[in-house]
């Protein structure tokens, strides 16, 4: 059974500049649609929430 999951979130995002000149790409809003409608929301908070979903309660943020 698969218990910790490491995200790898690095990287300058110069491919989506202008737009991530302050927020990082990690924090970049999203539309995500979920039983209550659809919602924006930064990806990493879809991933952790997908992954605690599936049962993994630790986590590594791997940034490099």
């Amino acid at each position: 059974m698969i218990r910790k999951a490491v995200i790898p979130a690095a990287g300058l995002g110069t491919r989506l500049l202008p737009t991530t000149k302050e927020p990082p790409k990690e924090m970049m809003p999203i539309f995500w649609r979920s039983k209550s409608g659809v919602l924006l929301k930064p990806v990493l908070q879809i991933i952790f929430e997908a992954l605690f979903d599936a049962g993994i309660r630790e986590f590594l943020l791997y940034c490099w």
